[in-house]
């Protein structure tokens, strides 16, 4: 009796086999416990510390399945202790079928065992991630006192944009662009209660007049030219997040002519960025470099610096280690048995066979 007992309590997870899972539903919820805001200063903090650290970092391009549709691709990292990785695709036409055009979940691994330590959404997280490190860049790059932004894109970016340069860099104004007049509308809607004056423009020229920060973040794949030449002024910082795959841009190759550009990792942004338009050898700065202070940042008032950010796996790290260390003495997340965990680890088939039912 005793022996089948046994055979019975072997079918069970033991606690080997359980890993934290945070859903949609209790990514929102820890995200409505902290506060937005407080959320992204944190993890505008996270992310900027692990670039203080960047050499310990394993560092790859991102691997790319491109298809005509759109592109899925895997994003690992690991600083030697944990491993991370971020599965996400990128689908501008998904949006007429009623698909988010961005999707993506995560995993954090202990190197030493291999053993998955979490795993958890990551639409909501990238949103969240993506604005931080754009207002960690602004931090270093934009103006000092800006106090007006503008938003060229009002998809499911632009609000977290908004508040993460509110919260940390202290806008107080954002001025919306889109060319479908009622994503302006929702993005404006989202914010009436944010603490932010919103204003709604009706063209590109318009919401960039007296804007510090210019962010341009839009869907369409393909060369575009959301920003020109003439619309830049002296003295403002472009926080382009839009281009981020091969044969999609946003802003007129002039605007890099004229710009300091600052990028997170040169050999993917070359392939995915706004210089990919430029030739081989145009000039970059590594973030991370200004971050640990040993290259200039913003160095004069005229100046005119560009963040030509794709997108890099430390950004994913740094919001993964964030959030499982949110996760201690909650309970937004559930346990789920991902790993099979043999009581004797030779016997998989034996944990097999007394599964049986």
């Amino acid at each position: 009796m005793a022996n089948n007992q046994g055979a019975a309590m072997s079918q069970f997870p033991s606690a080997k086999a359980l890993i934290p899972f945070v859903s949609v539903e209790n990514m929102m919820r820890l995200v409505h416990h902290v506060g937005v805001e407080t959320m992204l200063v944190e993890l505008t903090d996270a992310i900027e510390a692990d670039f203080r650290r960047w050499d310990v970092f394993d560092k790859t391009p991102r691997i790319a399945s491109h298809s005509r549709d759109g592109v899925i691709e895997l994003m690992p990292t690991s600083d030697g202790e944990i491993y991370g990785f971020k599965y996400v695709n990128g689908h501008p036409k998904n949006m007429a079928a009623g698909f988010q055009t961005v999707t993506a979940f995560g995993l954090l691994a202990q190197v030493s065992t291999g053993y998955p330590v979490l795993l958890t959404e990551m639409t909501l997280l990238t949103a969240l991630r993506t604005a931080a490190t754009s207002a960690m860049a602004a931090r270093h790059l934009a103006p000092k006192k800006v106090r007006v932004m503008a938003m060229i894109g009002n998809g499911a970016q632009a609000e977290f944009q908004a508040l993460a340069m509110k919260a940390v860099v202290g806008i107080e104004e954002v001025r919306l662009y889109d060319i479908d007049p009622q994503a302006t509308a929702k993005a404006a809607a989202n914010l009436a209660d944010s603490g932010l004056i919103v204003t709604a423009c009706g063209t590109a020229h318009e919401a960039i007049r007296g804007a510090g920060i210019i962010t341009t973040c839009t869907a369409d794949k393909q060369f575009a030219t959301i920003l020109t030449d003439n619309m830049v002024g002296a003295g403002v910082h472009i926080n382009a997040i839009g281009g981020d795959c091969p044969g999609k841009t946003e802003l007129h190759k002039d605007i890099l002519a004229r710009a300091d550009t600052f990028v997170e990792y040169p050999p993917q942004t070359r392939v995915e960025g706004e210089i990919q338009q430029m030739d081989p050898d145009y000039p970059v700065t590594e973030l991370w470099r200004v971050v640990r202070g040993e290259a200039e940042g913003r160095r004069d008032q005229r100046q005119i610096t560009l963040f030509d950010s794709v997108g890099f796996a430390v950004e994913d790290f740094s919001a993964l280690r964030y959030v499982r260390e949110k996760l201690k003495g909650t309970d937004f997340y559930q346990e789920i048995d991902i790993i099979a965990d043999p009581d004797d680890p030779r016997d998989l088939f034996g944990m097999l066979r007394r599964a049986k039912v």
